[in-house]
């Protein structure tokens, strides 16, 4: 089976919700993110998706990474992803949906009602239900290691 890389982005706000994404033409939210190009780091590559699909200028001290997942492709039958992933470190309260996104929302980690891609329903959500318990009474979000 053929791997698609990618790279992702766990962007959370102050009420612990999580931006997802859906791309025009799917009904399965996801991460926002994309493919790298050739030659292309996984943070400028993830840099530069967020800037061209939701408008968010990032520097690379924003993001931190969190590490290499892998699971079924929500959008390529057959295929499977493997993701570089980030906590975005930024304060995100607007987005600009552009180039293949055709909606945003800011989604609960414990959402069961969407379509949600295997990476965020097997990977992403459950970490971010983690960082967001340890909220409470840990860090801001914003500052989490």
């Amino acid at each position: 089976m053929s791997t698609i890389e990618v790279v992702a982005a766990l962007i959370v706000n102050e009420q612990g919700e999580t931006l997802m994404v859906r791309k025009h033409g799917t009904n399965v939210f996801i991460q926002p993110g994309g493919k790298p190009e050739p030659g292309e780091t996984p943070v400028a590559a993830l840099q530069r998706e967020l800037n061209e699909e939701l408008g968010l200028v990032l520097q690379e001290s924003d993001l931190d990474f969190i590490g290499i997942f892998e699971s079924d492709a929500a959008n390529e039958p057959g295929f499977r992803v493997r993701s570089h992933a980030f906590w975005c470190l930024a304060q995100i309260d607007e987005v600009a949906v552009d180039a293949e996104i055709a909606e945003a929302r800011w989604v609960d980690p414990s959402e069961t009602s969407l379509v949600l891609a295997p990476l965020s329903r097997e990977y992403f959500l459950p970490l971010i239900r983690t960082r967001s318990g340890a909220q409470e009474t840990g860090p801001k979000i914003g500052t989490w290691r």
